[in-house]
């Protein structure tokens, strides 16, 4: 009686649903249009490459990398048509008995199950087209488009774009990124029993993927049975090769993801600069574009394994450690180091965290000396503590330890970083001068600075970056170069769409660099930046750090590369001492010894190259300078 009853009913919504369902197909068949493939199906991650096309990661809502139909191998496209619809080149764009038996199963149970017997070009259209909504209005649409499809496209091209569009879990997308997701390989690299495990798989990640649950492994040996099995009776495949095919392993998930570890920070720089040169996020996210960057991958590895080896540990967790390397005369930045982890911590260290210059802004005054005369031969009086006048209040200024030094000569005083010869320098010369050649050099407008003495000894706080690209000014002999990261920018048609280029500035004499680096070349000869000696070729520098020892620093460069280090807390309050078994934890020991490390691997196999040989501005007398300010020529 009740089966009887469910019969009429049955016939009756179907005779009902027919008339309904002919109305709302006839009118999504001339309202529904297929939607441009190219805004989803054509649309991959962005790839951003180090300098020498090696990828560093990816930009993009999903993992997806097109393939070309003739670049996916026969045996991976035959498991997957085994797995899917085996009929695929001879059947139409849906299956009747399919969608039958999916309303039979629908009616028993009284709802819109989602099941059923979908074509390629029925899962296509809604994988590519649709929400995953499961309603009479979005079924119809979907036997709509899946019509208009096989009318506007080729066999082949729809199971291109089917076989870059479906997912594969893991957060892939597509038949190449499910390779790497599974087994750390191209598609194209893909065996027969490999090509089979991703087409067992694509049916439903959360239920087959191997690794979820010892369930799932077991459900993907049937499912991987029935796609081998489907591939032989197809005469895809020989006996032979289906009685050797075996159940591969699988490799483990990550979750890691894009934005992990170092890289992030990386990953994150090169949106922020595209940003400022106009491409928008929507564009990065699904414009399939090719980021080259300046940063050098030899290098980049280098600063992290610089840093792992020589932070300090134990170590508070608010401890920071940035690097950043510049190209002199280009601007290129050829590694960075922002953080142990963005997805932990999203403030890039290098660019975007602040703290105070400490003595690395000591070279400013030496070259505002230098540009007035002052030569590096001048004696100073190196006692301490003295005190200074500062705006019409006094200005206590002591050394490092309190050590006195009495009279030095300039050379020495910027050799043992004196803090009581540098602040009556800077008043000599004129504190505008010292901001003057801290701006020219490199330290943005954003980066506050106060013409008082107290500049001189580092109180401003410049980013990394900032005091990387200054030295790098050094380096290129009074050259300065805006820095960048992006090399260039390529369409998904090959199409070049942008190209970095140097935009450099002469700001200093080359006259005033040498005398400049020969100072800070004396820094690593046998002043506080010794540690850099171990570097093996001329380097010239300057240690930093600042009062309380709130950060500690390590600024130098070869003639090829410039390089800046900092430790740091997330307050000025906080203070390095202690932290590595240090009582003080200055510019020149853990940043020194990172920056040598880090050089160590940049500059493998590069040549060995000097420096340019003293110019002796002010010439080689000696040249008394008096808390009057006047000059007193001292015979030898």
């Amino acid at each position: 009686m009740i089966k009887t009853k469910l019969i009429r009913a049955g016939v009756f919504l179907a005779g009902f649903g027919f008339v309904a369902g002919a109305t709302l197909f006839a009118f999504a068949w001339f309202t529904v249009s297929i939607p441009d493939p190219n805004a989803y199906v054509n649309s991959q991650s962005t790839i951003i490459q180090y300098s020498n096309g090696s990828e560093i990661g990816r930009i993009g809502t999903q993992n997806r990398q097109i393939l070309p139909l003739a670049k996916i191998p026969l045996r991976l496209r035959y498991a997957v048509m085994a797995a899917e619809d085996r009929n695929f080149y001879s059947n139409r764009a849906f299956s009747a008995t399919g969608i039958a038996r999916a309303l039979l199963n629908n009616l028993k149970s009284g709802s819109l199950n989602g099941e059923g017997g979908s074509t390629i070009t029925q899962q296509y259209a809604k994988t590519a087209f649709l929400t995953p909504s499961r309603t009479i209005q979005r079924k119809i649409k979907e036997l709509v488009i899946s019509l208009k499809l096989e009318n506007a496209l080729t066999k082949d091209q729809i199971l291109e774009n089917y076989l870059n569009t479906i997912y594969f879990g893991r957060g892939s997308y597509g038949v190449q990124t499910a390779a790497q997701q599974y087994f750390n390989r191209n598609a194209n690299q893909l065996s027969i029993s490999q090509s089979a495990v991703v087409a067992s798989i694509l049916r439903s990640p959360g239920y087959y993927d191997p690794v979820l649950s010892k369930e799932n492994a077991k459900r993907l040996e049937g499912r991987f049975g029935y796609v081998i099995q489907g591939m032989l009776d197809k005469k895809w495949i020989t006996e032979a090769e289906a009685k050797a095919a075996k159940l591969p392993p699988v490799a483990p998930r990550t979750t890691s993801g894009q934005l992990s570890g170092p890289k992030g920070y990386i990953i994150d720089a090169v949106q922020k600069e595209l940003s400022k040169l106009g491409f928008t996020q929507d564009q990065l996210l699904v414009g399939g574009y090719v980021i080259k960057t300046t940063l050098d991958q030899r290098a980049q590895q280098s600063a992290v394994d610089a840093v792992n080896k020589f932070t300090p540990t134990p170590a508070p967790t608010n401890l920071h450690t940035a690097l950043v390397a510049i190209r002199p005369g280009t601007g290129e930045v050829i590694a960075m180091y922002g953080g142990k982890d963005y997805v932990v911590r999203q403030l890039n260290d290098a660019t975007q965290s602040i703290a105070l210059a400490g003595s690395t802004f000591k070279p400013f005054a030496l070259i505002a000396g230098l540009e007035a005369g002052i030569p590096l031969t001048s004696m100073w009086n190196g006692d301490s503590p003295q005190t200074f006048d500062d705006l019409g209040k006094p200005y206590l200024v002591s050394n490092y330890g309190d050590e006195g030094w009495g009279q030095v000569d300039l050379l020495t005083a910027t050799q043992h970083s004196v803090n009581t010869v540098f602040v009556p320098l800077g008043i000599k010369a004129g504190m505008d001068k010292v901001v003057d050649a801290a701006r020219r050099a490199g330290i943005p407008e954003s980066v506050a600075m106060i013409a008082t003495p107290s500049v001189v000894l580092g109180v401003a706080s410049p980013h990394v970056i900032d005091v990387a690209n200054s030295y790098a000014t050094f380096a290129a002999q009074g050259v300065y170069s805006k820095p960048y990261m992006v090399a260039s920018v390529t369409g998904p048609n090959k199409g070049v769409l942008y190209e970095g280029k140097a935009v450099t500035q002469e700001v200093f004499s080359k006259d005033v660099m040498a005398d400049l680096t020969y100072a800070l070349k004396s820094v690593v000869n046998g002043g506080t930046g010794g540690a850099a000696l171990a570097l093996g070729r001329p380097a010239a520098g300057k240690t930093g750090t600042s009062q309380s020892n709130a950060s500690a620093w390590f600024s130098a460069y070869t003639p090829q590369l410039a390089a800046s280090v900092a430790l740091f807390r997330d307050s000025a309050s906080e203070s390095l001492n202690g932290i590595g078994g240090l009582t003080s934890v200055t510019g020149g020991t853990f940043p020194a010894k990172i920056w040598t490390a880090f050089m160590k691997g940049a500059l493998k196999d590069e040549p060995i190259m000097s420096f340019p040989a003293p110019s002796n501005i002010g010439g080689l007398d000696p040249v008394v300078m008096t808390s009057g300010g006047r000059q007193t020529m001292k015979k030898k």
